[in-house]
């Protein structure tokens, strides 16, 4: 291969565009290196351990590489397990439990999945998701859209967390990149840089990171047996035959959100705006991430204020119209919501729980049916209209201080979670290459 380089133009022939791509990579890696000498040793090292890592290929420590079974799923046999991309879970990469389901047709043992196997999504927007197998995940068959690959000398959970990285997810967008689907096939996998070291030292680092995830597992495990806790304790509070009915049009009032175009929209400055991706259903707002600023004035009303309830009001998955979350007055910025979500604003405590109970949703459904555009929305009197049976006042200030401890719980333990996950990606960082 030839190139002619100069200060105004550089050309490079190749014969696909996925050539090209991993070429800039290349030549990315080639400028920041050239110079000096750059050693293939992690930032951060257990100090027993010295001398450089090796850099190889996927496809030179571990074998297979094959596509899994095209066949339909059925309910679950009782002993055989059907493993596909969407029971991968998106942010522990395990296996998930919660909708078993078995393979249907003829199983033979070159689709089950095996101890030091690591499975790989190849096609759709979870391309590049990866799951290590664990026995206590039991008899797995693995489906077509995922590559199976046997690490067979090195720490597998060492291979496995390389594809954790940045240095991976970076790669995945240039292979993945194409036309249409998005996919990586059996040999692109096989050609994915891996650094390795002593097998002492790979177990040392699997081990702690393997440990963190337990930690993180555990700690979710904590969040959702509080989540169970709260959805319990509000539908033993307000699925009673109590006397006290309260109408949402009686202790408060709605607010639509502002309204505002694309051309709107700047990097900083302006007025900060919610919009659906930030309602997370049944607990705070989230005003940190995936957050939009707007050269548009908001009136005195529409700014959020401690206690406010925001609802989502038009989406186009009317999964997602009524969900809810709270604002806790702590954004050191005026905020408001924008056009597609609303503000129900009252200084009755209790009402906050009550956009979390399965009557709300039942009205929701109710107001969702009979709609006849593409985006399915609610209107303000929807919200209003909607009346409760509430416990008296003695009991009732008992319940929200229930579970406004339940609330305080849950908002510390998922804090915490945040924490270790952002260690592990500091760990991910800085103790590979």
């Amino acid at each position: 291969m030839t190139t002619t380089k100069n200060n105004e133009h550089k050309k490079l022939n190749f014969s696909s565009e996925r050539e090209q791509s991993q070429a800039c990579l290349n030549s990315a890696e080639h400028e920041k290196n050239q110079g000096r000498k750059v050693l293939n040793v992690p930032n951060l090292r257990f100090p027993e351990f010295q001398g450089e890592w090796e850099k190889t290929k996927f496809g030179d420590i571990a074998t297979g590489f094959d596509y899994g079974m095209n066949a339909a799923a059925k309910n679950y046999d009782g002993v055989n397990k059907y493993i596909r991309i969407t029971d991968i879970d998106e942010a522990s990469s395990t296996y998930t439990d919660k909708d078993i389901v078995s393979p249907d047709g003829v199983l033979t043992d070159n689709y089950l999945v095996n101890n030091r196997d690591i499975l790989l999504a190849r096609t759709g927007a979870s391309t590049g998701k990866s799951y290590l197998y664990k026995k206590s995940d039991g008899k797995l068959y693995y489906a077509g859209f995922l590559i199976r690959a046997n690490v067979t000398t090195h720490d597998p959970y060492f291979v496995f967390s390389q594809l954790h990285t940045h240095r991976y997810w970076r790669w995945v967008s240039i292979m993945s990149a194409r036309s249409g689907q998005p996919g990586i096939n059996s040999q692109e996998y096989s050609s994915f840089p891996i650094y390795t070291t002593s097998i002492e030292e790979e177990s040392k680092i699997a081990k702690l990171l393997s440990l963190l995830d337990e930690r993180i597992a555990t700690q979710n495990k904590i969040i959702e047996d509080l989540k169970e806790l709260k959805a319990a304790i509000i539908e033993k509070v307000f699925n009673g035959q109590h006397s006290e009915k309260l109408q949402l049009n009686d202790v408060g009032s709605y607010i639509r959100g502002l309204t505002y175009s694309s051309n709107d929209i700047v990097e900083h400055g302006g007025t900060l705006v919610m919009r659906s991706n930030n309602i997370i259903n049944g607990s705070l707002i989230d005003y940190n991430n995936n957050v939009v600023f707007v050269n548009k004035q908001m009136s005195a009303e529409q700014q959020l204020q401690n206690g406010d309830v925001v609802i989502c009001m038009a989406n186009g998955s009317s999964s997602l119209v009524g969900k809810s979350s709270f604002y806790d007055g702590s954004c050191h910025s005026p905020i408001t919501v924008g056009a597609f979500c609303g503000i129900y604003r009252s200084k009755e405590p209790i009402v906050k729980w009550l956009f979390q109970t399965n009557k709300y949703r039942r009205y929701i459904w109710n107001s969702l049916q009979g709609g006849n555009g593409a985006i399915a929305n609610l209107n303000g009197e929807d919200i209003l209209n909607m009346s409760f049976s509430i416990p008296n006042a003695p009991i009732k200030d008992t319940c929200v201080k229930m579970l406004a401890s339940v609330d305080s719980a849950l908002e510390n333990n998922m804090s915490l979670c945040a924490l270790y996950t952002l260690q592990k990606q500091h760990l991910l960082r800085q103790m590979f290459i």
